[in-house]
């Protein structure tokens, strides 16, 4: 069997394969929020970041990436797999949903995530659908949102 040509793979899956990630399935394991339910327990008005990195910052990818190995360690959001939830980044990912993914990666996602897209921003869930976390750009810094969902 051929493997897919660029033009048969969705837009959303290069994106994802450019972030270093490789998608599993678009079928979650188990009940997940809906998308825009997600996007609002990050950025709801009433919403506090966790962790705050000013966009001038010199090396502002490097400590977000800092950030977010700590804070998904603590969640836990990645499974031991290393295997979680994220809505594929850039335009268009919200109507895509969550895919499964796994992260082989050693070097940081919100990094990965820029380089691919211009932008750090993104929305992950540990595969159990209990732990969000989201990085965003508020004004001038970068917010990263963590939510233990019941």
């Amino acid at each position: 069997m051929e493997a897919a040509s660029s033009a048969e793979t969705p837009a959303w899956q290069r994106t994802l394969e450019a972030c270093g990630l490789r998608a599993i399935g678009r079928e979650a394991p188990c009940p997940v929020p809906a998308v825009l339910t997600a996007i609002h327990a990050v950025t709801g008005a009433e919403v506090k970041p966790t962790v705050t990195v000013p966009e001038s910052r010199p090396d502002v990818m490097a400590e977000l990436n800092r950030q977010w190995r700590a804070e998904t360690s603590r969640l836990p959001l990645v499974s031991g797999a290393g295997e979680f939830l994220i809505v594929p980044p850039g335009r268009g990912g919200s109507s895509v949903g969550w895919v499964l993914v796994k992260d082989p990666g050693d070097t940081g996602l919100p990094s990965r995530v820029a380089s691919a897209t211009g932008s750090p921003e993104f929305l992950a869930l540990s595969a159990d659908g209990r732990h969000l976390c989201a990085v965003t750009s508020e004004e001038d810094e970068y917010w990263m949102v963590t939510r233990v969902l019941t």
